[in-house]
């Protein structure tokens, strides 16, 4: 097993950000690889003072490897603040090492800090593995489906 850190992502990371959700986009039916747009995403949740939002990047050897980021939201069901994790992807080369897992965790400490006891995702339903791994780290599947329309 690689050793890594886990810190807040930089500016300067984002080329290597995009380079990862490449990988997790060509795999997701719902998503096309746009550099451009994954890039202008990126340097927006990079603004501010991250108090809504959280961008951490798993590192090995200098080498960004998984990152994860997290934006808060009210939820009236809740009712509360809550947190939705997006974008959890680990390089292939570096998966099964405990990064993914990692991430999560940070990102569960992050929103702890906040108040926030609730955190939710979409994931990809034809993405097997995926799933898996999320059971496997305690989250539940819902009823509820994602809709989107383009305005």
């Amino acid at each position: 097993m690689k050793s890594f850190i886990i810190r807040n992502a930089e500016p300067a990371d984002i080329d290597s950000l995009v380079n990862l959700l490449e990988q997790l986009f060509s795999i997701e039916k719902d998503f096309e690889f746009n550099a451009g747009n994954h890039h202008r995403g990126l340097s927006l949740l990079l603004e501010g003072c991250g108090k809504h939002k959280a961008v951490k990047v798993a590192v090995c050897r200098d080498k960004i490897v998984g990152m994860c980021t997290a934006q808060t939201r009210i939820s009236t069901a809740k009712g509360d603040i809550t947190a939705v994790v997006e974008d959890l992807v680990v390089d292939a080369d570096y998966r099964h090492q405990g990064i993914g897992p990692a991430l999560l965790s940070v990102m569960d400490q992050w929103a702890i800090k906040r108040g926030i006891s609730h955190l939710q995702l979409l994931a990809d339903k034809d993405n097997s593995p995926a799933l898996t791994f999320y059971r496997r780290h305690e989250w539940q599947p819902t009823n509820l489906v994602c809709l989107t329309r383009k305005i």
